[in-house]
């Protein structure tokens, strides 16, 4: 017995689709290592010079320094706890960068 266009045609999309569904994961995976590839060489460098970052720890909010072109970093999140200290406690954590 031959299998009518119908079958045929239903094999040969179950196949693209098992096919494809096997790239994508390999796609998923490779991101994945690429991504962890990336934050090992970058984790804790100025996004500027590339230099290594110096963290620092006020208040409960870690704010991050280069120590080459001393540039100023926040993670998500602490620019908004910094923009809720007063007055003085601002003036304090600039003081800490001040050289």
């Amino acid at each position: 017995m031959k299998p009518s266009e119908r079958e045929a045609e239903f094999i040969a999309r179950a196949e693209f689709e098992k096919k494809k569904k096997i790239e994508e994961e390999k796609h998923r995976r490779l991101r994945e290592e690429e991504k962890k590839k990336l934050k090992e060489l970058h984790y804790m460098r100025c996004p500027k010079c590339g230099m290594e970052l110096i963290e620092i720890d006020y208040e409960k909010i870690k704010v991050d320094k280069c120590s080459e072109c001393e540039g100023i970093w926040l993670d998500a999140g602490e620019l908004d706890a910094v923009s809720k200290l007063e007055k003085t406690g601002l003036d304090k954590l600039f003081g800490v960068f001040k050289k």
